[in-house]
């Protein structure tokens, strides 16, 4: 293990989290997905190879690098999160290598960055697909060479970190565009996780729906509520284009306004199919259809199990399976 050199400037902890932050704790479901996608976790965390984790927005990616972090054997330190669109590009090297006192203006003091913060820990490197190209040659210099060098400075300072990165973006496109660099590619996915949408494994809307119940009727000191099945069916038939994240917001917004002990459909206002463009309409449609027939097959055929999987009613499903003759 490497020693990070003794200086005067302090790793700031604000925007670090602790493993053991219940709230956050990952949520794996029954889908096959996420069931394969938690074995490789599994796997991977207790090495210390870098891993790039992709998937749409609120999937909950960070998430997953916090229960990557909480498995492995850096857990007893916290884990260091950069938001890597949040960070201006005249800062960046400060923010990540940190300064010595007098290196700019407003450089009142030594300060470590976020890297020599990370020493003996996890790095968590989200939307690593916004970094500036001019940029990411630093970020690979310090990768490759597990040292970094803070600004106005000549000393390298070793550092001990398990990198993780995150990303909506697709990066190999990116390459092939000239937008990133494809050494640092290769640097950042030693090892490659892809979180699926929420509307590909619909069996995990209703759990995580009631998961978000239980954490907001603590939270606005509320009865403990149920979803009565009207919306169990709207909930599930939903695309959820913004994911877990979207999914959490319609919860609270309900908890907040239920009067009653059952949370019903009326009470989440979601965006209508017919209110989108007839062009997304008609894939959110072809979407539900494929969704329908891969839970027939899954099932061979068993309306009822079908119906219970999707969380719709028998006549719902009659009515969809006529819609698209299936």
């Amino acid at each position: 293990m490497l020693n990070v050199a003794q200086n005067n400037g302090k790793p700031e902890k604000k925007n670090t989290v602790k493993s053991s932050d219940t709230a956050s704790a990952m949520y794996w479901g029954e889908s096959s997905g996420m069931q394969q996608l938690r074995m490789l976790v599994e796997k991977v965390a207790v090495t210390d190879a870098n891993i790039l984790i992709t998937g749409e927005n609120g999937t909950g990616k960070e998430m997953l690098a916090r229960e990557i972090h909480a498995l492995s054997g850096r857990c007893g330190q916290e884990i260091v999160s950069v938001d890597m669109g949040a960070v201006t590009e005249s800062l960046f090297e400060s923010e990540l290598f940190g300064h010595m006192k007098g290196s700019f203006t407003d450089a009142h003091a030594d300060r470590a960055g976020k890297f020599e913060a990370a020493d003996h820990s996890t790095l968590f490197l989200d939307e690593i697909g916004n970094l500036p190209y001019h940029l990411q040659a630093k970020l690979l210099t310090a990768i490759q060479r597990r040292s970094i060098v803070r600004v106005g400075s000549n000393t390298p300072i070793p550092v001990d970190i398990r990198l993780i990165c995150a990303t909506n973006r697709n990066l190999p496109e990116m390459v092939a565009k000239g937008d990133f660099r494809e050494d640092l590619l290769y640097r950042i996915n030693t090892i490659h996780l892809e979180i699926p949408p929420l509307r590909e494994r619909p069996e995990n809307i209703i759990p995580l729906a009631e998961r978000f119940i239980t954490r907001f009727c603590k939270r606005y000191d509320k009865v403990p509520l149920q979803l009565d099945n009207s919306a169990r069916e709207k909930l599930t038939m939903h695309p959820w284009f913004g994911n877990i994240r979207e999914l959490e917001h319609a919860i609270e917004k309900a908890v907040i306004i239920c009067d009653g002990a059952f949370l019903s459909a009326s009470q989440f206002q979601l965006p209508r199919r017919n209110e989108a463009p007839e062009t997304t309409a008609s894939t959110l449609e072809e979407m539900e259809k494929q969704m329908i027939g891969k839970t027939l097959d899954k099932c061979d055929g068993n309306l009822s199990a079908v119906a219970a999987q999707l969380g719709i009613t028998r006549q719902t499903l009659y009515n969809k399976m006529k819609k698209y003759r299936l």
